[in-house]
């Protein structure tokens, strides 16, 4: 079949199948089919949209272009989280320990931070030693005998989505449902759990800015997992303001640590244990009140901490820096932001804040770039809370004092006050099962 045909056919509102969406996915990585008309294809898709099947069928033909992890040989349900990205959003460092914790094996693959968003990688080697970059006989004997491994996406896992994903960012086409769900799914089916929960997110810090779009995002995704043949749920979340008080990487591994320790902010801590009770629910665990009680009482009783510390350890980390926190690297400039205005913090930017991360140093505008793991954000107030004038609102870590005048030009631009306290925004929007 031609390219072209497939190109004309979805550019008139026609349905490709199975075969077709395959020839293609496996013609581009095989590189016999030119970026031109790739892109023209990713542009027809993003005009007329995919049916279900379509994308279901993107999303396998997505997984199959590479290599599978084989757990055949990891003993018991394996159950994973994904977050479609926010600012602050260090859910996975606290959620798998809980869910481990209560012996269900986490085996987990996660990514880098791009942009003003960050990744579980990055903040994970943070500690000193830790390795991302297990052999999958090192990885599956961590999960059997931790409960739980994190490790770095495989190259060759899924390299269609490595070359569609370059080539979107480049044509526009970054923002169309089709293609965003076979990219996430196409990669989280590659590691074959048997249950999976979403976490997609919706606001300002968020990749899907309008709630109805990450609903019908969340939406599509569980049904592509349903047609796989796994166990599904989808949670829609805020991310109208950073998640929790910390925003990058060695600060938000000491706010996970804080929580695993009985602490950490209320939104933050909420989340993570609503995620993980809806995680032990789809593995069956009991009813999602009992789960929820499972998850509080491996926080309380300390039996997450120590998963987390195990595993680090088990994965080459230094664990005395779980123990003592305090002893992570530290930024050589800390500047505080004190605010300008007195009155209730009444909305925020947050992609602004996670771009002034990356202007200290927390991130990366390209895969290439070299992350600071000291710098970073911590805030002081909220969205919410109140706020006088010259009362300090968020400290600034980085390396590079230049950086600093910029930063707090940001963060303050990026933040709104008013006389009145706001409405506040429910944490989660919507569940979907």
């Amino acid at each position: 079949m031609r390219m072209y045909d497939l190109i004309k056919k979805k550019r008139d509102g026609g349905v490709l199948s199975r075969e077709e969406i395959y020839a293609f996915i496996n013609g581009y990585v095989a590189g016999e089919i030119p970026d031109y008309q790739a892109s023209a294809l990713c542009m027809a898709i993003y005009f007329q949209g995919m049916t279900p099947e379509e994308t279901t069928d993107l999303t396998l033909a997505v997984r199959d272009s590479g290599e599978m992890l084989d757990c055949s040989d990891i003993q018991g349900i394996r159950v994973d989280k994904h977050s479609t990205g926010g600012v602050g959003d260090k859910t996975s460092l606290v959620v798998a320990p809980i869910v481990a914790s209560c012996g269900i094996k986490v085996a987990k693959m996660s990514g880098r931070g791009l942009g003003h968003t960050g990744g579980t990688i990055d903040k994970l080697e943070s500690i000193h030693g830790f390795r991302t970059d297990l052999s999958p006989d090192e990885f599956r004997a961590v999960v059997n005998s931790v409960g739980l491994s994190i490790v770095g996406q495989s190259r060759n896992l899924a390299p269609a989505d490595k070359l569609l994903y370059a080539l979107r960012d480049v044509t526009a086409t970054v923002d169309s449902i089709p293609l965003i769900a076979s990219s996430i799914m196409g990669k989280k089916l590659c590691a074959d759990d048997d249950c999976i929960v979403l976490d997609v997110k919706t606001g300002s810090g968020s990749f899907m800015k309008n709630k109805e779009d990450s609903i019908q995002l969340a939406e599509i995704m569980v049904e592509i997992g349903k047609r796989a043949g796994k166990q599904m749920m989808a949670l829609v979340t805020d991310m109208d303001k950073p998640l929790g008080s910390a925003i990058g990487n060695a600060l938000e591994v000491k706010e996970a640590i804080e929580t695993l320790q009985g602490g950490g902010p209320s939104d933050f801590r909420e989340l993570c244990l609503v995620l993980a009770a809806n995680m032990m629910y789809l593995a069956k665990k009991g009813s999602l009140d009992e789960c929820r009680v499972l998850a509080e009482e491996a926080l309380v009783s300390g039996r997450a901490f120590q998963v987390f510390a195990n595993m680090v350890k088990a994965q080459g980390g230094d664990v005395e820096l779980v123990y003592h926190p305090e002893q992570m690297i530290q930024a050589a400039y800390i500047h505080t932001v004190y605010s300008p205005h007195t009155g209730y913090i009444s909305r925020v930017n947050a992609e602004q804040y996670g771009l002034c991360a990356l202007s200290l140093g927390a991130g990366r505008n390209t895969m290439e770039d070299k992350i600071d793991h000291s710098a970073g954000i911590y805030l002081l107030k909220k969205t919410g809370d109140f706020i006088k004038q010259g009362d300090a609102l968020a400290i600034l870590y980085c390396n590079r004092e230049s950086a600093l005048e910029s930063a707090e030009k940001t963060l303050i631009h990026a933040t709104e006050w008013n006389d009145d306290a706001p409405v506040s925004h429910p944490l989660i929007y919507k569940q979907i099962l």
